[in-house]
């Protein structure tokens, strides 16, 4: 008999498949087990660290092969492995006669709960820790480390959630689809989901009782598995599978009417950049420039920043390249910039707000980004994550202004801005909503948390009014442009909600720029505005989903 599962569809598609679970964690150490007989405890710390060094080179070596968001959290989850403070307690422990897997296992385990006793942001790097404990354990004993599990043939992967250096390493070609009982739409799992185009379902209670060879149904688009699936599940996912093929993005982002929407890429790297022009994106939409400071523990060289940011230049000669400010602090932690102590990181001192104690960072920043944009063509934007008040947005476009830099904007991601975008506005070119703060922001759900999944959802009508009021306060300020660059961009239905809610430039993942271009080109603006007022009268995410998808044939026509 048919068992349902309901969660949320973070990735769109519908396939049948057998299930494979994530394998069993490391089992843990007994506590406070002794040193190994005859060994020292100088020896014990040396093994300890060369353990620590070897996964942090492992997931070095994985993050050098990987592109954008695989490659930041890759990153990151290489910088947990070399831990200065968890490296220290650990090796404390053992000097006090522990040995090096015990002590490891009782030196993350306490910094993992004080980073859950943060909340937000930082408990999810609890998880990183744990992660990044298991696989110095595995290190240490000579066993595999966790992983995907290896298959012949194809499968889905189930699992309570995944670990960013999981994630990170899916192999499409062996992944049919992804099933977690935790996570969120923002999660690792959720945004690597959809860079791989791989269908997800996330956040879906109950899950935990699949096993290894039991046939599901994942409906990655209405937020459904099904286990044993029947004859209706079949068709839908027959459906899916003989769906018509998407036409290949044309390079012109536009409305039925001739509307121009120009569709551009988030990217992370000079490679990210090559790949995302090659697949006809317009220019860049958000730059992250973390990718150039993560896994560092002191601020990159001058040189260093303006081969990194030139690389992308270099790929978008002649057309606009919006770049993103760093963006530190929450989740992202940087030793020389951030404090790790603060009791609500999300809530705390992050992007532009670092500028704050550590002005001199930001000014560096811009100048190497000006020299990199003398040395190439591109169209160089510049804009500020985290901007709360129209002070701040003055402040940043002056220090763009003295490094040389001549379009310079922030992003909307908290209500204050949305609120206050016309007197922004006044104040700097342009704007770009980060929906996937934005979203968090507005309904006080953490996007980490699986148990908000429905509260974290960009269709929610209170987010969506944060957009029309950022949109109205461009207007009102001249009609300066407003674009999007969080993952809202990339569900082609939202895409015409945004373009009908005023928004000028649409940006996301190189995955979805055929999807999102196909679909707008079906609508006028008249009936993209349409509705856009149909998402806003709803009273629920589900609701003006809903709505909007049952006005747009085309959807189903390309499985989307």
């Amino acid at each position: 008999m048919s068992q349902a599962f309901t969660g949320v569809g973070v990735s769109a598609g519908r396939v049948i498949g057998s299930v494979r679970r994530m394998p069993e964690p490391i089992l843990p150490p007994a506590d406070g087990a002794p040193l190994p007989a005859g060994s020292s405890p100088e020896a014990e710390a040396e093994r300890l660290n060369a353990a620590a060094q070897a996964v942090a080179a492992q997931l070095k070596e994985r993050a050098a092969q990987a592109t954008g968001d695989a490659q930041a959290v890759l990153k990151a989850t290489a910088l947990m492995a070399s831990d200065r403070t968890l490296l220290k307690s650990a090796t404390k422990l053992v000097v006090s006669g522990t040995c090096a897997e015990s002590a490891i296992w009782e030196a993350a385990d306490a910094v993992a709960t004080q980073l859950s006793a943060l909340g937000g942001y930082m408990a999810e790097r609890a998880g990183d820790v744990l992660d990044v404990r298991a696989r110095i354990v595995a290190q240490l004993r000579g066993v595999p480390a966790p992983g995907i599990p290896d298959s012949d043939e194809p499968f889905i992967l189930a699992a309570v959630d995944l670990a960013p250096a999981d994630t990170a390493t899916l192999d499409p070609a062996k992944v049919l689809a992804l099933v977690t009982s935790d996570g969120g739409p923002q999660s690792h799992t959720a945004i690597i989901a959809r860079s791989l185009g791989l269908p997800a379902v996330v956040a879906a209670p109950g899950t935990t009782a699949l096993a290894d060879g039991d046939q599901v149904f994942v409906d990655g688009i209405d937020g459904l598995v099904i286990a044993d699936p029947g004859a209706a599940e079949e068709h839908l996912a027959a459906t899916y599978a003989n769906r018509e093929e998407l036409p290949e993005f044309s390079g012109s982002g536009q409305l039925s009417d001739g509307h121009r929407v120009p569709l551009l890429a988030n990217v992370g790297s000079g490679v990210d950049a090559q790949l995302a022009a090659a697949a006809g994106a317009e220019g860049v939409g958000l730059l992250r420039t973390e990718f150039c400071f993560l896994g560092k523990d002191k601020e990159p060289t001058r040189e260093e920043q303006v081969e990194a940011y030139g690389a992308v230049f270099a790929a978008f000669g002649g057309r606009k390249v919006v770049v993103r400010t760093l963006d530190a602090g929450a989740d992202k932690p940087l030793p020389f910039l951030t404090d790790a102590s603060e009791p609500n990181p999300a809530l705390g001192v992050r992007g532009y707000r670092t500028t704050l104690a550590s002005p001199d960072v930001l000014e560096r920043q811009l100048e190497a980004i000006a020299q990199a944009a003398d040395e190439h063509q591109a169209e160089v934007w510049v804009m500020a994550p985290m901007i709360s008040i129209p002070s701040e947005a003055q402040q940043f476009a002056q220090l763009a202004t003295a490094a040389g830099l001549a379009t310079a904007g922030t992003m909307i991601e908290v209500p204050s801005a949305a609120i206050l975008s016309g007197q922004i506005l006044q104040r700097c070119d342009f704007v770009s909503i980060g929906t996937n703060d934005l979203t968090q922001y507005t309904m006080a759900a953490d996007r980490q948390l699986g148990a908000l999944a429905e509260l974290n959802d960009p269709w929610q009508p209170a987010v969506l009014h944060m957009v029309a009021a950022t949109t109205a306060g461009a207007k009102a300020a001249g009609g300066k442009p407003v674009g999007v660059c969080g993952e809202a961009a990339a569900d082609p239905a939202l895409a015409v909600v945004l373009v009908g809610l005023g928004v000028s430039t649409l940006s996301m993942n190189k995955r979805a720029l055929a999807p999102v271009a196909a679909v707008l080109r079906t609508v006028d603006l008249a009936t993209a505005q349409r509705l856009a007022q149909l998402a806003l009268d709803a009273e629920s995410a589900e609701a003006a989903r809903s709505a909007v998808r049952a006005q747009l044939g085309e959807l189903d026509r390309f499985g989307l």
